[in-house]
Parts: structure tokens; sequence; C-alpha cells
């Protein structure tokens, strides 16, 4: 069974739990280069601007975090295992993990979650039923960080759509500086309100 509480010390030291398709076992991931967005370096496209300003989804915080984590859960060889799912839940209620969620007419359709310590938040997964729809979830993340003065948003492993965001890997040593800087913090995640 997964811990909260080991799972909480595991981001504390820069590691995070996968589950291993098929098998679903627990694995513990520490990459060296680490992949991160520096929060004063995010690159929002000019089109994602514009779309988000037009409003044409409500966004909230924290509203409904299981039914996120399980829809991110839902591909092809998911490290979001049914062990996973049920720990962050529990973190989500301990006030660790966080959700963005997407609505078009009442219908959750997009988002994404993670999980907060300090001034730190680490991004695990996203979700969308519909074009743009966990992209603007991300930019109210965004918000959200900003204006409450986190100062590490840690993505894990650098791919294509992280990099378009601005997403640059540094090493292990490096990261582990910024981490620890980063949960001595005093900080609370939520709703920005942009």
């Amino acid at each position: 069974m997964l811990l909260p509480t080991v799972v909480l010390i595991g981001y504390e030291n820069g590691y995070f739990p996968m589950a291993e398709p098929p098998t679903e076992r627990i694995v513990w991931h520490r990459p060296d280069p680490r992949a991160i967005i520096p929060l004063d370096r995010v690159h929002i496209a000019r089109s994602l601007k514009q779309l988000v300003q037009r409003k044409p989804f409500d966004i909230t915080f924290d509203t409904q975090f299981e039914e996120v984590i399980t829809a991110c859960a839902i591909r092809e060889d998911s490290w979001i295992s049914p062990e996973i799912v049920e720990a962050y839940c529990e973190l989500h209620e301990l006030g660790h993990a966080h959700s963005v969620e997407t609505w078009h007419n009442n219908t959750l359709v997009g988002g994404l979650y993670g999980v907060s310590i300090g001034g730190a938040f680490f991004g695990e997964s996203m979700f969308s039923h519909v074009s743009n729809a966990s992209k603007i979830a991300f930019v109210h993340l965004i918000a959200a960080l900003q204006q409450q003065g986190f100062v590490l948003l840690d993505t894990q492993y650098i791919n294509d759509h992280t990099q378009s965001l601005g997403a640059v890997e540094i090493s292990d040593a490096g990261y582990q500086v910024m981490l620890k800087h980063a949960i001595a913090l005093d900080r609370t995640f939520g709703d920005p309100r942009i």
C-alpha cells in the first residue's frame, strides 16, 4: 500500500512514484536530468492567451480531484494505477494534492493535477476531452503559482509538450538545491481568479 506520508517524503527528496504497466508495481523515480518549467519563463502561445481571454470554459480548483486523476489514468499503458489514485486522493484530503478542472456546459472536459509542498508544485498529469481544455487549465495553474509566490514547477521528464511551454532540464544536484529552498517556503495553493 502506497502511504501518503511516504509519497510526501519522496517528493521532499526528489523522488516520485509511478506504477509500471502491466504489473502496476510501484517504482520510485528521481530523474537526472530533471525537467522543470521556470515560472518566470513560461511560454504561453499568443493564440492560447487570446483563447483564455475569451473564457470558453469554466475553471475550478480542487472541486473534482478524484474525477481528474481518474480521467488522467485512462490511457494505454498508464502509470496511474488504482493504488496511485487512492494515495493521491488521500494526499488531496490532506491538502497536498490539487486539481484544476475545465468545464463546458457543466461537464468536466479537461484538467490537471499535481502535488504542492511549500513553494514547490509537482505537476503529474493532465487530460483533455475537448481541444485546448487541458492547456487552459495549465494557464490557470501558472497564474495560481505565480500569484501565490511558488518558485518551483517540477515536470519530472521533458517531452515535446512541456518543452513548448518552456520546460528545461537541470542536473539533479541543481534540482536538489532548488527543491530544498522551495519546500521550506510557506505557500498556499489555490484559485487565482484570473
